[in-house]
């Protein structure tokens, strides 16, 4: 046997050659099919069709040419007994069903066990119009369009329509009904925009499917069309256009709070009235505020014990930061600004740091007290409400608000006598320094006295010098080594100037609050038109702000 010619065996009766340099990969129903692969292998990444090559058997071939309007098709079927195969009798069968012979028909799919085939021949006979089996006889060869235009010439639409129902070509159906004089079938036509809506969800085309859903008023799959095109606001529109207990609303609030929008997912969980999931939505997203309001206003339980909670739990690992920022959004501001003052008051040893942590906390308190007044446009009921507030409050909480700007006002001061000192202002550093030493549970007590003996001593003051170092000599925390070093240096000071009265007349005016002093330049605020900073309420003079962008104390806008 040659290479190139291919026999094909019946039994041991082989049939006539044919020239063939493929390689053989199936044989099944009377037909070889070869892949040519010395032409695949010239261009292996781009392979064609024509690589494959189908041959038919001989008795396929000649049943072929039997069917035919030549030879009767009973001859056919006699010509198949003698060589029965079941691919001979499938193609008679359907060869047969075109001319609608369906006894011949059914024989063949007897004979080739089609049991499908035989129930489309019973259904076949089931109808009462010859047409009708030609359509449905064009529907079993997939020749759709052919059927289409028999029942076009019927005048039978509705088959039509029918038909491409059970295909699923629903763009056609579409054109269908809009074609159609009469009013459409509006069940079809919105399952007919729903499965096209599915068509183009199934490749990821949401905006098109969108459309399709808009029109078939699919809202569930229109909500996932919205989420997966981001399109946040309308899926927020759809809260309101739905009732209270439809259940797609849960789905909603859960594609909100995957994305993190909380106020969103909220409120579609207060729509279905799920309080319990929207609290804890809040507390997932870390959006304490809104929990918290939303415990109180529904009486959910287990709000305040989850808080306090994990607030520890976040102070137990050292994120104080983190826990500042968990208070303020739950508006628990007293408990932000305690945090605060404790950070503030373990960088004493770093007044710029020490200074912006106790502002913060100022800020905070100040938060509280606009929290605490009412909403009410009565600016007498509103400062009542701010009162009766404070009332509620600890011993701890109530000085704490008393004295919020305290420490912001001790070391903004500190600084402020340390840069005249430098630049040679005496006087407003004495001045500056003296009142310092109401501070020193806030400030460092040997770094505030040190600047205030310092200061008089620029300035002459011998008898402020000895008070400063009688205090500096006196504080507990001075080990004897350092003690002796100050008696050392007040000796040798007080042995060169002899130590006279204290020359208070000069400072006496500065002996008020810090809020009455300038935030500028330290002095006192005796004039009767002065600027107030709106923050806290800290003053300075008329002249001194207009070089300023902001408040020196409070940092806010000038």
């Amino acid at each position: 046997m040659e290479r190139t010619y291919m026999y094909i065996f019946r039994d041991t009766d082989p049939e006539e050659p044919f020239f063939n340099n493929g390689w053989i990969c199936q044989f099944n129903d009377l037909k070889v099919r070869a892949v040519q692969l010395d032409i695949v292998y010239r261009d292996p990444e781009h392979p064609t069709k024509g690589c494959i090559i189908d041959i038919e058997s001989k008795s396929l071939r000649d049943t072929r040419r039997l069917l035919g309007p030549k030879v009767k098709i009973n001859d056919v079927a006699s010509f198949i007994e003698d060589n029965p195969h079941p691919r001979l009798w499938r193609l008679l069968a359907e060869f047969a069903l075109q001319q609608l012979d369906l006894n011949i028909a059914e024989r063949g799919f007897v004979r080739c066990q089609d049991y499908g085939g035989i129930e489309f021949v019973n259904k076949l006979r089931r109808l009462d119009d010859e047409w009708k089996q030609h359509a449905e006889v064009a529907v079993f060869f997939n020749k759709f369009d052919v059927a289409e235009r028999i029942y076009h010439k019927m005048d039978r639409s509705d088959l039509t329509k029918q038909m491409r129902v059970k295909l699923g070509d629903w763009f056609r159906v579409i054109k269908l009904l809009n074609s159609g004089g009469a009013a459409p079938d509006m069940k079809v036509m919105t399952q007919a925009w729903d499965r096209i809506g599915d068509y183009y969800a199934d490749r990821l085309k949401w905006q098109q499917a969108a459309t399709y859903y808009t029109r078939g008023s699919n809202k569930q799959r229109l909500a996932e069309c919205y989420y997966r095109t981001e399109n946040y606001t309308d899926l927020e529109s759809m809260i309101y256009q739905l009732h209270g207990n439809d259940s797609l609303l849960h789905e909603i609030a859960a594609m909100f709070a995957s994305v993190g929008l909380c106020e969103q997912a909220v409120e579609a969980y207060d729509r279905c009235a799920r309080y319990q999931d929207a609290v804890d939505t809040c507390v997932r997203l870390n959006q304490w505020d809104l929990a918290v309001d939303l415990a109180r206003k529904h009486h959910v339980a287990d709000v305040e014990a989850v808080f306090a909670k994990y607030a520890s739990h976040l102070l137990a690992k050292g994120q104080t930061m983190e826990a500042i920022e968990l208070y303020t959004k739950a508006k628990q501001h007293l408990e932000a600004a305690r945090l605060f003052y404790t950070l503030a008051a373990g960088h004493r040893a770093h007044p710029m740091r020490a200074k912006k942590l106790y502002v913060l906390g100022a800020l905070q308190v100040e938060q509280y007290r606009l929290q605490s007044r009412s909403t009410s446009t009565d600016p007498t009921r509103s400062a009542l409400d701010g009162l009766l507030a404070e009332d509620g409050t600890t011993h701890e909480q109530t000085r704490m608000i008393d004295g919020a700007w305290r420490g912001a006002e001790a070391f903004h001061f500190l600084m402020l006598a340390q840069r005249q000192l430098y630049a040679g202002q005496y006087a407003a550093a004495l001045a500056t320094a003296q009142a310092l030493t109401e501070y020193d549970d806030l400030l460092d007590p040997v770094q505030a006295y040190s600047i205030f003996a310092l200061a008089a001593v620029a300035n002459k003051n011998y008898g402020l010098c000895s008070k400063a170092f009688t205090r500096l000599e006196s504080l507990p925390t001075l080990t004897d080594k350092q003690r002796e070093a100050y008696e050392a240096l007040a000796l040798a000071i007080f042995t060169k100037h002899p130590k006279g009265p204290a020359a208070e007349d000069s400072v006496v005016h500065w002996r008020h609050s810090f809020q009455k002093c300038s935030v500028v330049t330290g002095r006192a605020v005796v004039e009767p038109e002065f600027w107030i900073c709106g923050t806290c309420q800290h003053r300075a003079g008329v002249e001194e702000i207009p070089s300023l962008a902001t408040c020196p104390l409070c940092h806010a806008p000038v």
